[in-house]
This record gives structure tokens, sequence and C-alpha cells, in this order.
């Protein structure tokens, strides 16, 4: 594909890098990323996604936009309360870069489409922006059976968290956190509270892993999870092993087909 003189402005600052370039410009302009949740990961995580050009963005979310979500979703507006997330997120990405093609799936992710979700489009990369155990265990599931590489995190209070799994490259989210915990064991989202920015922070960091994935640069957080404490302003990575027993990924696995597990109830929507 040749550049518009509009495209060469846009994307000037990430051509004249010798990381990126003309070549990992079209790059990205032909690259397909799945966000699963327009909450406080996912909206920066699109945001930035469209301002470097990612072609086609898949939005994935059931909510509408509350009052209360404006602390730290930062694609949307006042003007879109009520509006659905999805549809909001791609009225800000058309309106930030009329390059990006976006997918909108206004549907709770469950056993019984995330798969035809993943592959409608067959996107490249996924993004787990959900805010619940349930979530994040059946999009872990998902991708290591399609093999489709993701980028986790979550984040609570002042705290964040990340990790990038890539299909024969380390291991994935069930390897380390094993199951689900009940339903009662961890805080809601009301009782927890989050800082506002820590969704930019760990979500950008998630937007970055994408780009590197499919520009094929630098190191990615696979193997590895990230660690943020606001309080502290320290960042900590650790090692993570890999589980030969793992129930999906490992060598024999137990998980082959998805599951659906009970989800707290969370008074106060996403992140």
């Amino acid at each position: 594909m040749s550049f518009t003189n509009e495209q060469l402005e846009r994307y000037s600052r990430h051509i004249i890098l010798k990381e990126v370039g003309v070549k990992g410009q079209r790059k990205l302009l032909g690259s397909k990323v799945l966000i699963v949740g327009t909450g406080g990961l996912g909206a920066p995580a699109a945001v930035f996604l469209a301002a470097a050009g990612v072609g086609a963005i898949g939005l994935v979310d059931f909510d509408s936009v509350e009052l209360s979500n404006l602390q730290r979703q930062i694609i949307h507006q006042t003007r879109d309360v009520g509006k659905p997330k999805v549809q909001s997120g791609k009225e800000t990405i058309v309106e930030l870069n009329p390059d990006v093609t976006v997918h909108t799936y206004q549907e709770w992710v469950n056993a019984g489409n995330i798969t035809g979700i993943i592959q409608d489009r067959d996107y490249d990369f996924i993004i787990d922006g959900t805010d619940n155990f349930p979530a994040k265990f059946l999009i872990n599931d998902a991708c290591v059976l399609l093999r489709k590489p993701f980028s986790h995190a979550g984040i609570i209070r002042f705290q964040g968290q990340t990790m990038t799994y890539v299909p024969g490259q380390g291991p994935c989210y069930r390897c380390i956190f094993h199951a689900p915990p009940p339903p009662d064991a961890v805080p809601t989202c009301k009782q927890a509270g989050v800082l506002g920015v820590m969704g930019g922070i760990i979500g950008t960091i998630q937007a970055t892993e994408a780009l590197k994935y499919i520009l094929g640069v630098g190191e990615l957080l696979t193997g590895q999870l990230l660690t943020y404490d606001a309080l502290t302003m320290n960042f900590r990575k650790v090692k993570l092993p890999g589980n030969a027993k793992c129930q999906v990924c490992g060598e024999q696995p137990t998980i082959t087909e998805l599951i659906d597990y009970e989800q707290a109830v969370c008074e106060v929507a996403h992140k």
C-alpha cells in the first residue's frame, strides 16, 4: 500500500523510528486487535492503538456509559452517558483516526460466543480489559485453544499488573493463577475502588505490547508479570515459571472446551 500525504504526516513520528519505518506502519495499518472490555483498561488501550494506526479494532462490551465511569474510562465523554460503550468508543476512535475500522460487539463474552468473536475478523492480538476473574480465565482459555496472543491486566486501588501470552513462548494466565477465586473471596469494585489513572498506566502498557507484537520489535512480557504500585511509584518484574501440568496449555491438558464460571456481583461498573 502507498501512503497519502495526510498519512505520511499523521504517522511521521512512527516512520522516522528505525524500528517502525514505512514497513512497520504498513503492518500496523494491516493489523487487527480485539479489546474485550471498553472500560478503565480497554479505553486507553483503544485510544492509543487507534492513534498508532492499527487498521481494525474490535470493541467488546455489553454495558452503557455511566457517570461513574468517566473518572477513568477516557474514551467516553459526559455526553455519552447512557450510550452503549462500544458505540461511544467507536465514535471516539473514528473521530481520532478515520483510517481505523471499528467492529463492535455489544454483548457479554461467554463460553458460547467468545470463539466466534475472536474468529470474526481473525484478530491478530487480544487485549483483556475486563474486571472480573471469570472473564479473564475465559479469555485466557479461548486464546490458548485458538493459539492467539493476548495481554492480561488487572487494576485495583493503587496497584496494577500485566503479562503477555504468546503461544509457545511462556506460561499462560492459568499456569500462574490456576482457577478463579470463589465469588465472594475478593472485594467488589464498589468496595475496593481504584485510582483513575491506573487504567491509563496499565492499559497503555497493554497497547504497547500489542504494537510491539505486531511490529516484531523489543521484548514482550512473556514469562513475566509486571506489577506497579502507584503509592511507591515502583515497577517490578516477576519471572513466571512454566507449568507442564497446566489444565489448558500443559502437556496433558484437561480443559479442551471453554468454561463459564460464576461471576461475583459488582455494583459499580468496570474497574
